[in-house]
């Protein structure tokens, strides 16, 4: 058996994958595993897939050095390959993409020790109808099949449960061994599809270097590709072949490219969808045998930004901590929050910023909030900037700029997703600085919010209505972000005017956590005649949505991924003139005081009592910063804290109310 030491590997994009359970009425006709001889990953040895007869039973992992999955797993493999002394394991790569270096790299960052073999032109999956990686088959010395599928149930496409429901593959073993009859015999692998051979039309019309490579280059390059988020590149026709059929799977499904608002609703300078034009050129391509075509033809690679993605070199970097912090092989990691000083000795206004993971294949999202000092408000909800897989830097217009006033502290909110081996992951912001006198326009951002939800156990359509009042009336709404959990089923967002016209600004049918985009608008849109931004958020806490941590529980409120948030965060443009007097130049939101109606009233009431049953747990009518969940004492805690003496009163959180509900 080979030896291989434990490293790191990259994990990427787990939305490349497909969900599996268990196969109600399905088996497969084959029953026992050919006898074959394999090239081992060393390009010389042979390694035999027989019956063993020194084992009692034989565990074949199918398994491809990019698939997100088969990264995960991997190191989970190499552990219950050593719990069973009696077992033999033996890892099999049938990818068509995949190299004997690319095999050793990945078994070494993986920690793999077993033996491992090249399956070249998948003859050997094809014979035990192998379609995805990671792919399990058990079966005795025999030859006899006993299990095939799935390892157990903790991942799922974008999903990491804290932990497996049902260890399928451990049970099978142990009830093999045990001379049991096998509970589950079969279940359905959870994957990538594999990378298989072709033979090309003579007569074929597409080709890669003609014009799936352009396509490619439009729709996927920009994550696909050496050194960015995506798990594989799709930059070369050696990469793209083995990719072809997953390529159609993601984006006949629609969670490839990223993008997930409705067409016929709003219209977005930042939009992703593909064309159908293009969407027909992969799959002619796909069905004429994936050809390579005349090589002149390729077009230039599009050249990789190294570096800061800024129009020039920040002014000023800031890292969340001054020491990596430690992520998890395989455990649920709650939302870290960082606070740094930057050490602001005079006001700033930032006309750029991007914040740049350390460790890509570990950073869901991350966003950065100012906090400013002691006794101050902060404009908006303090958002600075923000990081998501795929999304490019907001890089603001010449006259525009995010106001951070001097003493202020930066607060990262980072949110990590395990990928199967220890990480360590330091995370920055870059700030392009600009003068005072050069801004015509300061950019906040505002949310609409409901904390007060309660989703009952087993709900497939709970739903939330969100709304944000008292909008500066010379101001401009240039985007829309909605938030939820893995709850999240769909969003839609309206403008209501001053006489009550409802202009519908997006919907989002199939929210998808994995992907927290900011839609913005084509065309800014004046708040001079709007009277409120409102929302709809629906919930699935039933069993068919398979992203549901659990769909027993009653979930409401909180900063971690099993609970869940209703939240819209909009960005808008106000007006900045610098000979303005201290109030105006504060840039506080302001709107023309309006009379609560009496179902406002009751709302606004219902809020302060649900806040201070909940928060306030001495019941002293006061609540301290460290008696609120993490989320909202790290970067909401001054929304409410008008006076910025520490404390919140029953008043304060009713003024925030009213800002909600207007």
């Amino acid at each position: 058996m080979i030896r291989f030491q434990l490293s790191n590997l990259f994990c990427g994009l787990v939305l490349l994958l497909i969900a599996g359970d268990v196969w109600a009425d399905q088996t497969t006709a084959i029953v026992e595993v050919p006898t074959v001889e394999l090239i081992g990953v060393d390009g010389s040895s042979k390694i035999s897939i027989d019956e063993s007869p020194e084992h009692k039973l034989t565990v074949l992992c199918f398994l491809g050095t990019e698939c997100p999955l088969a990264k995960l797993y991997a190191g989970r493999l190499q552990k219950i390959s050593t719990e069973f002394e009696s077992v033999r394991f033996v890892g099999i790569n049938s990818n068509i993409q995949d190299s004997l270096p690319e095999m050793k790299t990945y078994i070494a960052e993986s920690g793999i020790k077993f033996e491992f073999a090249k399956d070249y032109d998948n003859r050997f999956a094809d014979e035990l109808n192998i379609t995805r990686t990671p792919e399990v088959i058990v079966f005795d010395s025999d030859r006899k099949i006993l299990y095939r599928g799935r390892i157990d149930d903790q991942y799922m496409p974008g999903v990491s449960r804290s932990a497996a429901k049902r260890h399928d593959l451990r049970i099978a073993i142990e009830n093999a061994l045990a001379g049991k009859s096998i509970e589950v015999s079969e279940t359905q692998p959870t994957g990538c599809l594999l990378g298989r051979k072709r033979e090309s039309a003579s007569d074929a019309t597409v080709t890669f270097a003609n014009q799936v490579s352009r396509v490619l280059q439009r729709n996927c390059v920009e994550c696909h590709r050496d050194g960015e988020i995506g798990p594989f590149s799709l930059e070369t026709y050696e990469e793209s072949i083995g990719w072809a059929d997953m390529m159609l799977e993601v984006i006949e499904e629609k969670r490839m490219p990223p993008w997930h608002a409705d067409a016929s609703v709003g219209k977005f300078s930042n939009s992703r969808n593909m064309s159908d034009e293009d969407k027909q050129i992969l799959i002619d391509w796909v069905a004429q045998g994936t050809p390579m075509g005349d090589v002149s033809k390729l077009p230039k690679p599009i050249e990789a930004v190294s570096g800061w993605r800024l129009p020039r070199e920040p002014d000023r970097i800031v890292q969340m901590s001054s020491r990596p912090y430690q992520i998890p092989a395989d455990e649920t990691v709650e939302y870290q929050y960082f606070v740094v000083d930057p050490k602001f000795t005079e006001d700033r206004w930032v006309s750029a910023a991007e914040v740049v993971p350390g460790n890509r294949s570990v950073v869901h999202h991350s966003i950065v909030f100012i906090r400013p000092p002691d006794g101050r408000r902060p404009r908006g909800v303090g958002w600075l900037a923000a990081y998501v897989p795929g999304q490019t830097p907001l890089s603001y217009e010449s006259n525009r700029a995010r106001f951070v006033a001097k003493g202020s502290k930066l607060v990262f909110q980072m949110h990590y997703t395990p990928n199967g081996t220890p990480q360590t992951d330091v995370t920055r912001i870059g700030l392009l600085f600009a003068n005072e006198s050069e801004i015509e326009h300061e950019l906040l951002t505002v949310m609409a919010l409901d904390q007060d939800f309660e989703i009952q156990p087993n709900d497939p359509s709970h739903k939330v209505d969100i709304r944000r009042g008292s909008l500066p009336s010379n101001g401009s709404l240039l985007s829309v972000s909605p938030h939820m959990h893995y709850r999240g089923k769909s969003f839609e967002s309206a403008v209501v005017t001053k006489d009550k016209t409802e202009t519908q600004l997006i919907s989002v049918p199939s929210y998808d956590f994995n992907w927290q985009h900011r839609y913005e608008l084509a065309e800014p849109i004046s708040l001079n005649n709007v009277r409120r931004l409102q929302g709809k958020v629906e919930f699935d806490n039933s069993e068919a949505n398979p992203f549901n941590p659990d769909p027993s529980q009653l979930v409401s409120w909180g900063d971690q991924t099993w609970e869940e948030m209703a939240v819209a965060f909009y960005d808008i443009a106000i007006p900045h003139r610098v000979e303005t007097d201290a109030k105006n130049k504060a840039n506080e939101l302001e709107s023309q005081p309006r009379q609560l109606t009496a179902a406002q009233e009751t709302k606004v009431d219902e809020i302060e009592r649900k806040f201070f049953e909940r928060f306030d747990a001495n019941n002293d009518e006061i609540i301290l910063r460290t008696e609120l969940p993490r989320a909202i004492k790290t970067w909401g805690f001054n929304a409410y804290d008008a006076n910025g003496d520490g404390k919140l009163t029953r008043e304060e959180v009713r003024e925030e109310a009213k800002m909600r509900i207007k």
